[in-house]
């Protein structure tokens, strides 16, 4: 059995096609969706400004295969945004990803202050 890493995934993409019926829900949604929403999720959460609609994110953690890496971690939140968005109805154009492995990123500690 092969060791399980856990990722943050950043996915980013920006609307296309949206129709006005997608636009308009998006808007009276938009205060549900800002800064305040961002949170690292295995559903994903997704974060967009109303002004203009323009781009938006989606925040995932991915468990997966540490041998299969940052690459499949970004291949599977980008298919679950794409379910996602897809499933709401909304249209976008290419998605980009930028992955964290939780695992093995380094942690620098202040030391305590000393009086």
């Amino acid at each position: 059995m092969s060791e399980q890493h856990t990722y943050r995934v950043i996915v980013r993409g920006t609307w296309d096609g949206l129709t006005e019926e997608a636009r308009a829900g998006l808007l009276a949604e938009a205060d549900g969706h800002g800064l305040t929403s961002m949170r690292f999720t295995e559903e994903g959460s997704l974060t967009y400004e109303s002004s203009p609609l323009k781009h938006f994110s989606m925040r995932f953690v991915v468990v997966c295969d540490a041998e299969d890496g940052e690459e499949m971690a970004a291949a599977i939140a980008e298919d679950r945004a794409e379910t996602s968005l897809r499933g709401l109805g909304y249209g976008f154009g290419p998605l980009k990803s930028t992955v964290t492995d939780l695992d093995t990123m380094k942690i620098n500690f202040k030391p305590a202050s000393r009086r």
